[in-house]
């Protein structure tokens, strides 16, 4: 009984380690790419939220990026588009 414990004790703090792992390295890669060009990202963004295809014949990178911060950070229930993309702003004015 000991034995089992003390295995559930070391895998959850290798996955709490992992964890914090993947959240550090999520901040420090996605980031910049964000803060290079804040309003193009915001503009993507609206983009995704309002077009049915946001990319056309265009490079899709631009719009994974946004699409990454989308994912970051939702849009919660009952939040309009606008209050979203000003939500968003503050975020990368914070961030940035």
């Amino acid at each position: 009984m000991k034995r089992i414990l003390i295995v559930f004790a070391v895998t959850g703090v290798a996955l709490l380690s992992v964890f914090a792992g993947a959240e550090q390295y999520a901040e420090r890669s996605t980031v910049p790419r964000f803060c290079a060009d804040p309003s193009d990202v915001l503009d993507k963004v609206k983009l995704i939220l309002t077009k049915e295809q946001p990319v056309g014949q265009g490079s899709k990178r631009p719009f994974i990026i946004a699409a990454k911060l989308i994912f970051v950070l939702p849009q919660k229930d009952n939040e309009s588009t606008r209050e979203y993309l000003e939500r968003l702003q503050r975020h990368l004015d914070k961030i940035c």
